[in-house]
C-alpha cells in the first residue's frame, strides 16, 4: 500500500504514485470484491477543522472498478475477460477538506493485470482434415498432423489429442508438447488392394482443468479426418510363410515334389516367374510346381533346403523369395552287412561247439522302429559245415563249430556264407562271407603258428619292397630326366640355332708340312677360293713344280701383300654373309708361313727310304714297343 501526501497551499502542485498488482481473471470473484486498498497523507494538523480530512474518488477505471470514498478500498464492479483486455489502469484522486470547494488533491495510478483461468477449451478451427498414406509405409509412420487452438495461455493451454472414432484400429494420435499439435501415426499396415480410404474422428481436450471449471469443459471439440491409401507395386505375395514337402528316395527323374504359388497383390495382376536358387536337384516351372532333377538317396542328404523365388513379368525389379523344406523318406533300398572285418581263427585241437566269433551287422537305412536283424547260414553250409551258428536275437549272432579236430595242412582256411536279413519292408538280405584260419594252438588255447597269418606277414613284406623299389626307380628316372634337361637347356643356350652352317668360316687342311723344301704343303689359290674341302695333290711332282712353289712359301709371310690380301677377302666375306655366326665368333685360317732355317723335316726327297729303314731296334725297346715293332717289322716284311 503506497501513501501519497498533497503539498500544503500549493493547490495546483499534485503528488502521483502509481500502483501495480495482479489479479485473477474476474470470473473467479464477485462483484465488490476486494483488489487493493490505497491511502493518502495530509501534513496539515488533523485536529484543525476539515484541512486533514480526506476523499477519495475514481479518475479512471469504470466501469471495472470502484473506490470507496473515505477508506480508498478499491473493489471489482463489473466482470472481465483476460481474453479481450488483460491490463486496466485505475487513477485515484484524493482531496483534502472532504472535496469541499478549495480542497488540495493528489493521484495516483494502479496498474491491474488479470491473470489467466482455464476458462476456454480447445477448438479445432477445420471441421475436416485430408491426409493420404502409401500402402507400403511401414507401423509408427507419421502421415500428417492436426491442429486445435486456445484462447488460454501457459499450462491452460497444454492439450491432448485422441481417436473417437476408429473401429479399424489403424490409426493413432499422439501430441506435441511443443506445439500442441496432434501427429496422426500408422498404426497397422494398410492395402490399397483391401481398402483404400479411412475415415475417424479425433478430438481434443485441456490437460489441467479445474474443478470449478468443469463447466467450461463438458463438451471437447471434435474433428473428422479422411485419409486416403496411395497404390504402390508391391512384390509378389505367396500364400504360406513356408512349405514343407516330402518325397520317397531313389525314385526316378521327374517326380513331382510339391507346389508353391504366389500371386500379384497389385489390381493388374501380374503373371508370376519362379526359380530355385543353387540346386541341382530340383526343378520348378512357370506353374510353381517342384520335381526332382535326378534320384534322390535319403544316405547321402536327408533334408534339403531350398529357396524358391517369385518374379513378375511385367515388373522383374518386384521379387519375393521363401524357404522351402524337402525331407527325404527312407525306404527299404540297403541290405545289412558286417559291423567290420573280422580275423577269425580255429585251433586244430578246438572242440564241437566251441564259439570262435561273435558277429554283429549294421544298416544304413534308417528305420521307423529300431533295426533287427536276423542270421542263418547259407543253404550250401548248412547241408555240409564244420561250424554252425547262434542267432542270439540281438542283432548278434555267434559262429561255434560243428565238429571236433581240424587239420592245419589239410583244411587250412574255412569260408562260411552268412545271410543276414533285416526287418525292413520289404525285407533285404545279404550274403557276407566269413573267413576261418586253422591254427596250431597250444594247451592255453593261444594260437602258435597260422598260414594265414605267415602269408600275411610274407605279403606284407613284400608290398613293401616292391613299394621301396618303385620309389627308388622313380627317384633314379626323375634324376635323369633333370640332367638331360639341364644339358638340352645349355644346348639351346649355347647353339640357338642348330642349322646354322660354319663350313664357311672354319678352314682345315690335312697337308703334313715339309719345311722350306716341302712345296706341296698348301697352295695359295685354295686359300683364296670358297671351298672348304679341297682335293688331295699328288704325292710327287716334277723338279720345277717343286723349286717355284718352294720359292712362293719363301716370299709368303705376315706382313706378305698376298697374305693380307687373303685375310682381307675372308673377312669381307663374313661381313656380307647374312648367315655368318656373331662377331665374338672364332674363325681359325691354317697359313703355314716361310721356310725354316733348320731344314725340312719331310720324307720328300730323302736320300734313305722305308725300304731302307730298318726297325729291329724296336724290339729291344721292351714290352711297350712290341705292338709297334711288330707293325713296322711286318710292313718291311711285306714290301720284301
Amino acid at each position: 500500500m503506497r501513501k501519497y501526501v498533497p503539498k500544503e497551499e500549493i493547490p495546483s502542485t499534485v503528488w502521483n504514485a502509481a500502483v501495480r498488482l495482479r489479479l485473477r481473471q474476474s470470473g473467479d470473484f464477485g462483484f465488490g470484491t476486494l483488489v487493493i486498498q490505497v491511502t493518502a497523507s495530509d501534513a496539515d494538523d488533523p485536529s484543525s477543522g476539515n484541512n486533514a480530512r480526506l476523499l477519495y474518488s475514481l479518475l479512471q477505471g469504470q466501469p471495472y472498478f470502484s473506490v470507496e470514498p473515505t477508506t480508498g478500498v478499491i473493489r471489482i464492479s463489473s466482470k472481465m475477460d483476460r481474453e479481450l483486455q488483460d491490463e486496466y489502469w485505475v487513477i485515484i484522486q484524493a482531496k483534502d477538506m472532504i472535496g469541499q470547494p478549495g480542497a488540495l488533491s493528489g493521484t495516483t495510478s494502479v496498474l491491474i493485470k488479470l491473470s489467466d483461468v482455464n476458462d476456454n477449451k480447445p477448438i479445432f478451427k477445420e471441421s475436416l482434415y485430408r491426409l493420404s498414406v502409401s500402402e507400403s509405409a511401414a507401423t509408427g509412420t507419421s502421415i500428417g498432423t492436426i491442429m486445435a487452438y486456445d484462447n488460454d495461455i501457459g499450462e491452460n493451454a497444454e492439450m491432448e489429442y485422441s481417436i473417437e472414432e476408429d473401429d479399424s484400429q489403424t490409426f493413432d494420435i499422439i501430441t506435441n508438447n511443443e506445439t500442441q499439435e496432434g501427429i496422426v501415426i500408422l498404426k497397422k499396415k494398410v492395402d490399397f488392394e483391401h481398402q483404400n480410404h479411412y475415415g475417424i474422428r479425433a478430438k481434443v481436450k485441456n490437460h489441467h482443468v479445474d474443478e470449478q471449471l468443469m463447466e467450461y469443459h463438458t463438451e471437447a471439440s471434435t474433428t473428422f479426418i479422411r485419409i486416403q491409401v496411395e497404390d504402390v507395386d508391391e512384390p509378389p505375395l505367396f500364400h504360406l510363410p513356408y512349405y514343407i514337402f516330402e518325397v520317397l528316395e531313389e525314385n526316378p527323374h521327374g517326380l513331382f515334389v510339391g507346389m508353391v504359388s504366389a500371386t500379384d497383390p497389385d489390381n493388374r495382376k501380374s503373371p508370376i516367374r519362379y526359380s530355385i536358387a543353387r540346386s541341382k536337384m530340383f526343378n520348378i516351372d512357370d506353374n510353381g510346381t517342384i520335381t526332382t532333377t535326378s534320384p534322390l538317396d535319403r544316405e547321402i542328404s536327408a533334408w534339403y533346403n531350398l529357396s524358391i523365388t517369385a518374379t513378375e513379368k511385367y515388373n522383374i525389379e518386384q521379387i519375393s523369395s521363401i524357404p522351402v523344406y524337402v525331407q527325404v523318406l527312407n525306404i527299404n533300398d540297403h541290405a545289412p552287412e558286417f559291423s567290420q572285418y573280422y580275423e577269425t581263427y580255429v585251433c586244430e585241437n578246438a572242440g564241437s561247439g566251441q564259439v570262435i566269433q561273435t558277429i554283429s551287422a549294421v544298416d544304413r537305412d534308417e528305420s521307423i522302429e529300431e533295426h533287427h536283424f536276423y542270421y542263418k547260414l547259407s543253404v550250401e553250409d548248412t547241408n555240409n559245415s564244420s561250424f554252425t551258428i547262434i542267432d542270439n536275437q540281438d542283432n548278434t549272432a555267434v559262429i561255434l563249430t560243428n565238429r571236433t579236430g581240424f587239420n592245419l595242412q589239410g583244411e587250412p582256411v574255412f569260408y562260411i556264407s552268412i545271410l543276414i536279413a533285416d526287418n525292413g519292408t520289404p525285407s533285404l538280405t545279404s550274403t557276407n562271407t566269413l573267413t576261418v584260419h586253422v591254427c596250431d594252438c597250444d594247451d592255453t588255447g593261444s594260437t602258435q603258428t597260422c598260414q594265414y597269418q605267415e602269408l600275411m606277414l610274407s605279403m606284407g613284406f613284400k608290398t613293401e619292397v616292391i613299394i621301396a623299389v618303385l620309389i627308388c626307380i622313380m627317384i633314379i628316372f626323375g634324376f635323369i630326366f633333370l640332367t638331360l634337361g639341364l644339358k638340352q637347356r645349355r644346348k639351346q643356350i649355347l647353339f640357338p640355332e642348330k642349322s646354322e652352317d660354319f663350313r664357311e668360316n672354319i678352314f682345315q687342311y690335312d697337308d703334313e708340312g715339309g719345311g722350306e723344301e716341302d712345296t706341296e704343303a698348301f697352295d695359295i689359290a685354295e686359300l683364296r677360293s670358297g671351298t672348304v674341302m679341297r682335293e688331295r695333290k699328288a704325292g710327287k711332282t716334277t723338279s720345277a713344280e717343286i723349286r717355284s712353289l718352294y720359292r712362293q712359301s719363301l716370299q709368303v709371310g705376315p706382313d706378305s701383300a698376298i697374305f693380307r690380301k687373303f685375310i682381307l677377302e675372308k673377312l669381307e666375306e663374313a661381313n656380307t654373309d647374312p648367315c655368318a655366326p656373331p662377331f665374338d665368333s672364332l674363325q681359325t685360317y691354317a697359313f703355314e708361313g716361310t721356310g725354316s732355317l733348320a731344314g725340312s723335316l719331310s720324307s720328300l726327297e730323302s736320300a734313305v727310304s722305308d725300304q731302307d729303314e730298318s726297325y729291329d731296334y724296336l724290339n729291344e725297346l721292351g714290352p711297350r714297343f712290341k705292338r709297334l715293332a711288330c707293325m713296322f717289322g711286318s710292313a718291311v716284311q711285306s714290301n720284301n
